[in-house]
């Protein structure tokens, strides 16, 4: 996909498709990071530390839970 910015004002702007919006489930309220390589721009959603936390602890209790069945399953 090639994109072109267009004037906002004294700004640039960059439009992102609704297809790319949704599939990233990004939306007007959400925070966004811009970093560069100092070749590349890289615009990515900021990761919420909530969401994380609550899926690191989620793997973590399925791992107590199943992981050695998960681990025996494996094995055969």
């Amino acid at each position: 996909m090639i994109k072109r910015l267009t004037k906002h004002g004294n700004s640039l702007a960059l439009v992102i498709d609704r297809p790319v919006l949704d599939l990233l489930e990004i939306d007007d309220q959400t925070p966004l990071s811009i970093t560069t390589d100092g070749k590349c721009l890289i615009i990515a959603p900021v990761k919420d530390e909530k969401k994380q936390k609550a899926f690191r602890e989620a793997v973590a209790e399925g791992r107590r839970k199943y992981g050695k069945m998960l681990k025996r399953l494996a094995d055969k």
